[in-house]
């Protein structure tokens, strides 16, 4: 992911809410949103090329997702994928305070990210460029390429946007059209993270429109309800810019590992399948 705004625990019907868009070359190869075979209840698009993912959510309420921390003078080659660090916190059984200290202890082996763990509990966040793990107080919160609330132009932008969102029930359309927006920020507010300024500010966007082969790969918009439910949706975008692809999940969660009683009410249910 390259740009995450949350609500934790400041709507009054959800107790988070999530708007992201991912940012990747379009020749990396990835698979949209479904349930893994190898992992029971994790619903997550999936990188085809190292195996981790970028953000998921599991039907016992876990929920991770991850941005890359922008220093292209701080990358190494070799170094392991961090979407496995999602995909670790969901396919575990760590709690999210648990999970963000152990991945401090390897952090190193990492080029550079921001991480948010969480269930139905408590929010982590941990990055391996600054600061320990530290829990995430209920609020308003955005991330980008660096981290959690660091205020450049394109973070302040969605936290404001959604802060709109949350006067009014839970819209995914709404929240679509937030992470549609495509204003760039004057350069007098851009950050100076090692790229031009040309490419800084192409970056600026919420969503930002493929250029060299790179740009807003897929929007995913969720919440978690007070009442135990889910909803999941995943818009995907072609290099031309058209939307490739969508889809939606509403779920009820399982309540395993989280101390409730509740029960999953069916079995999950593709809304929406992939338009290919």
């Amino acid at each position: 992911m390259c740009l995450i705004a949350l609500a934790w625990r400041t709507h009054p019907a959800c107790r988070l809410i999530v708007a992201a868009n991912r940012d990747e070359y379009f020749g990396r190869p990835s698979a949209p949103a479904g349930f893994w075979d190898d992992h029971r209840g994790l619903l997550a698009g999936r990188d085809l090329q190292a195996g981790g993912t970028w953000l998921g959510i599991t039907l016992e309420g876990r929920f991770a997702a991850l941005t890359n921390y922008r220093n292209p003078a701080d990358q190494r080659s070799g170094a392991p994928s961090r979407g496995a660090l999602v995909s670790g916190f969901l396919a575990g059984k760590a709690g999210p305070a648990d999970y963000a200290r152990q991945v401090e202890l390897q952090a190193g082996a990492y080029n550079g990210f921001s991480l948010l763990v969480g269930d139905g509990d408590s929010l982590w966040f941990v990055s391996n460029r600054g600061g320990r793990a530290s829990r995430v107080k209920p609020g308003i919160h955005g991330l980008s390429n660096h981290l959690l609330d660091t205020p450049w132009p394109k973070v302040d932008r969605a936290k404001g946007k959604l802060a709109a969102l949350l006067k009014a029930p839970f819209d995914a359309s709404a929240a679509f059209g937030l992470l549609g927006d495509t204003q760039r920020a004057p350069s007098a507010e851009l950050p100076s993270t090692g790229v031009s300024l040309e490419l800084e500010e192409r970056l600026s966007a919420i969503r930002i429109l493929a250029s060299g082969g790179y740009g807003t790969r897929c929007s995913t918009v969720l919440c978690f309800s007070n009442d135990e439910r889910i909803e999941f949706h995943e818009r995907s975008y072609r290099e031309d810019g058209a939307v490739g692809g969508s889809v939606s999940y509403r779920l009820v969660l399982s309540g395993k590992g989280r101390g409730s009683s509740r029960r999953a009410e069916s079995r999950p249910r593709e809304t929406a399948r992939p338009v290919r």
